[in-house]
């Protein structure tokens, strides 16, 4: 027969704005967890990278996004090699 490890448990408590909360828990029953297992993921997460598993920015605007930046970057790179398309500015007002 196997030894079995049992662990400690421990209690925590957070507050969360209340939407927040109801919207994180409706994700994770969709996902098939509840909020404890969820946070455990978190948390087991930062203790393997030994960081938050996301990057963090003070900067939300998108467009400076990766994503975006690598648009803009083949884009530039397609009118420097002269495959640009010359578009019409069509203004719309109220009427």
């Amino acid at each position: 027969m196997k030894d079995v490890m049992i662990m400690a448990q421990t209690n925590i408590n957070i507050r969360m704005d209340e939407d927040l909360k109801k919207n994180f828990d409706e994700i994770c029953t969709e996902l098939g967890l509840n909020m404890t297992t969820a946070f455990n993921v978190f948390a087991r997460a930062v203790v393997r990278r030994q960081g938050i598993p996301f990057e963090i920015t003070i900067n939300d605007d998108p467009f400076y996004s990766e994503t975006n930046q690598a648009r803009l970057r083949k884009s530039i790179s397609a009118l420097n090699a002269g495959l640009g398309k010359v578009q019409d500015l069509i203004e719309v007002g109220d009427e």
